[in-house]
């Protein structure tokens, strides 16, 4: 397989949003950029805040959340950025707080980001990083749920899941996802 080009994190821009559930692909990106030491900055032709590191790409899109397959077609398209040189980070109701998942193509689970994405790219096919932050356990509470901060406990577990994730960084910068899977893939850790 070959390495990521194009790594984007999914969230909401604005003040606001900033500590919520959603943004937990905001949160990886941050600190991924400040361990590769690419500061982040706004472009306007790419819709987002973007980083670069030779040949890869770091992207937070700045259209929120429905509509971040703009910003990810813009860069995408502009670079020649093959959907399966794509990774997108992004929150997952499915997986309880801590757990972490790494995925090639599928459904978007109702994930109005990730369904916009397929849209623009038009292919599920590109990579996904999973980040669970648990599930309200009501359909009609999830965007009130998805909108709040984690309660402290499910932030410790968050932030282990983005711990563990820098920990694979190295091997999803490889291109070797099967590593990075087994790293990825265990059973969630209380707090």
């Amino acid at each position: 397989m070959s390495p990521p080009r194009l790594i984007v994190g999914l969230g909401n821009p604005g003040g606001e949003y900033e500590d919520n559930r959603h943004n937990v692909g905001f949160w990886f990106i941050d600190q991924l950029a400040q361990r590769l030491r690419a500061p982040l900055a706004p472009q306007g032709k790419f819709l987002g805040r973007v980083a670069r590191v030779g040949e890869l790409w770091l992207l937070q899109p700045m259209t929120y959340m429905n509509l971040s397959g703009q910003a990810v077609a813009a860069l995408a398209r502009f670079y020649k950025i093959g959907a399966d040189e794509t990774l997108v980070v992004h929150d997952d109701l499915d997986l309880p707080p801590g757990t972490t998942r790494l995925k090639l193509g599928g459904g978007n689970g109702g994930h109005n980001g990730l369904k916009d994405i397929q849209a623009r790219l038009a292919t599920p096919d590109f990579w996904r990083l999973r980040l669970g932050i648990g599930h309200p356990g009501e359909r009609d509470a999830v965007v009130g749920y998805v909108l709040k901060a984690p309660r402290r406990e499910e932030q410790e577990l968050i932030d282990r899941a983005i711990d563990r994730c820098l920990l694979a960084w190295p091997d999803l910068a490889a291109g070797d996802y099967a590593a990075a899977q087994r790293l990825l893939h265990v059973k969630r850790v209380s707090p």
